[in-house]
C-alpha cells in the first residue's frame, strides 16, 4: 500500500522532543519528502506498526497527524510545484 504521512506539532511544552520523536519513527518506515510530509511504500503490517508508535509519542489534543493510504503509487497524481527540497537540505 502507498502512505502519505502528514503531520504538525503544536508548538507547547516539549515540542521539539515530540517533533523529532516523530520524524524518526516516520524516517524508519518512509521517504522524507518535505519539512512533515513524508511517503513511500509499506506493507499492512508496516502500517499498523507506524501508526502504534505514532499514537505513542503524538499528543492527542495538541498534534495533528494524517495518513492517506491509496493501493498502488499509480493511482496518486503527485504534481510538483516549485523546486524539489533536496535530501540533506536544511529548510527553516
Amino acid at each position: 500500500m502507498y502512505v502519505i504521512v502528514v503531520y504538525d506539532i503544536k508548538q507547547v511544552d516539549n515540542f521539539a522532543k515530540v517533533q523529532r520523536k516523530v520524524f524518526k519513527i516516520c524516517k524508519k518506515y518512509l521517504y522524507h519528502v518535505q519539512n512533515s510530509v513524508f511517503e513511500g511504500a509499506l506493507t499492512k503490517y508496516q502500517i499498523e506498526k507506524l501508526e502504534l508508535e505514532l499514537k505513542a509519542v503524538l499528543r492527542g489534543d495538541d498534534d495533528s497527524c494524517i495518513i492517506f493510504k491509496s493501493r498502488n503509487e499509480r493511482w496518486l497524481q503527485k504534481e510538483i510545484l516549485t523546486n524539489q527540497r533536496e535530501e540533506n537540505e536544511q529548510f527553516i
